[in-house]
């Protein structure tokens, strides 16, 4: 349905993202300008990017994140177990600390996550990592909203201790009102906002300085458009962005997020998973990350084109999805 009378959802945003950005590049490209100049001019010269580690035990991802530490990075988000539980679909049933699971009779396949022994290893996680790191790496931790509400007003006060830079979807989208509760009782950064879609999930957010950071995915939200106004909203009330960038969107969305984040006085953190060889081939321009820094190449438009004879050489092809929803030991499914 075509109707601008209908609610949008994110198939419907996805697909005027695409638009969106593609009209803000050609703009960019007429006028011979970079759309970081269009959109106001550079407040900065290259955008701080974050890295993802992870690790079945402390100390690998320790060791995961000294490699990162070593290219210059000094911002990471810190995973063990991916988000915590068993993500191999059966298997052996071990959660991220080698303990089995205390599942139920004949338990279907799928990935299994015990919110309990998920908190408690993540803080032994984070006691390891500021006790080997120290306090100068900045640390990051994303709970992925699996939390029950009460639980993750306590897991917000505990992690207090590990200052981290921003923990990041502690509640669901439906959970918002819990918010409250969480910023009375912690000091603990919060970051939010990469499964919203519409402003009336985020504006009370905004606005009652319920969150630190806004993670809105920006082809959710309909493309660079809305979301400059989303950092205009969030700028008075001392919201800084941090663009949802994870690795299922291409590099022409890496150089939006780039563009936005050179643009917005308000910038926090850009999330950045790199790019593969391939991607680069196919998508001549990307932006380049060094020291810790992602940069654009200054050409008009986003500076990002696509190759077409090169994106020729891999095809779509399906693979199964393994990635299935969680379930609690005792089978019942729960968020991804």
């Amino acid at each position: 349905m075509g109707s601008s009378y209908w609610r949008n959802g994110p198939v419907l945003n996805n697909a005027i993202s695409g638009v969106d950005e593609a009209l803000w590049d050609i703009k960019g490209k007429l006028a011979n300008m970079p759309v970081y100049d269009l959109l106001g001019g550079k407040c900065r010269q290259g955008a701080a990017v974050y890295r993802h580690v992870d690790g079945a035990t402390p100390e690998e991802v320790e060791n995961n994140v000294r490699k990162y530490m070593e290219q210059g990075y000094r911002y990471v988000r810190c995973q063990q177990g991916v988000y915590g539980g068993n993500m191999t679909m059966g298997g052996n049933m071990l959660g991220s600390a080698g303990k089995q699971f205390h599942l139920t009779e004949n338990p279907p396949i799928g990935a299994y996550f015990d919110p309990k022994q998920y908190m408690k290893n993540t803080y032994k996680l984070f006691d390891h990592l500021r006790s080997s790191l120290g306090f100068e790496i900045e640390l990051l931790h994303d709970v992925h909203e699996r939390l029950a509400p009460i639980d993750a007003v306590r897991f917000a006060k505990e992690m207090e201790q590990y200052r981290l830079f921003f923990l990041e979807d502690i509640l669901a989208p439906e959970q918002i009102g819990w918010f409250k509760m969480v910023r009375s009782q912690s000091a603990t950064p919060i970051a939010m906002g990469e499964l919203f879609n519409n402003p009336l999930e985020w504006e009370g957010l905004v606005t009652g300085r319920m969150i630190d950071f806004i993670r809105i995915h920006i082809s959710q939200i309909g493309g660079i458009t809305p979301a400059r106004k989303v950092a205009a909203l969030c700028e008075p009330f001392g919201v800084r962005t941090a663009w949802h960038g994870p690795n299922d969107i291409t590099p022409a969305g890496v150089a939006a997020h780039l563009h936005l984040d050179l643009a917005t006085s308000n910038f926090g953190i850009q999330e950045f998973v790199g790019f593969t060889e391939q991607e680069k081939e196919v998508f001549p321009g990307c932006p380049e990350v060094r020291d810790g820094y992602l940069y654009p190449n200054d050409k008009p438009g986003l500076g990002i084109d696509i190759d077409e004879e090169a994106a020729k050489k891999y095809p779509c092809t399906y693979h199964e999805n393994r990635w299935l929803w969680a379930r609690l030991p005792d089978g019942t499914s729960v968020r991804a």
